[in-house]
């Protein structure tokens, strides 16, 4: 399964999710929406206003969600 994170700089959240995919050993790809106006689209598309976004296959939600990275491994 294909993880991408959609984060910005300084993001407390973004780092907590970050980190909390790599204490479960999932790999996933980082893309910054504060450099990417496609990537930034796309979060807004889906109805996000905040990040981190994390999309995971057809699944897909917004903030630190320990519950949710629980569940990707």
């Amino acid at each position: 399964m294909n993880i991408t994170v959609y984060s910005k700089p300084a993001c407390v959240q973004c780092t907590a999710t970050t980190r909390a995919l790599d204490r479960q050993g999932i790999d996933y790809k980082i893309i910054d929406v504060s450099a990417d106006a496609d990537a930034y689209e796309l979060v807004q598309g889906l109805g996000y206003r905040q990040v981190p976004v994390v999309i995971a296959g057809e699944q897909h939600w917004a903030g630190f969600r320990p519950d949710m990275i629980s569940s990707l491994s």
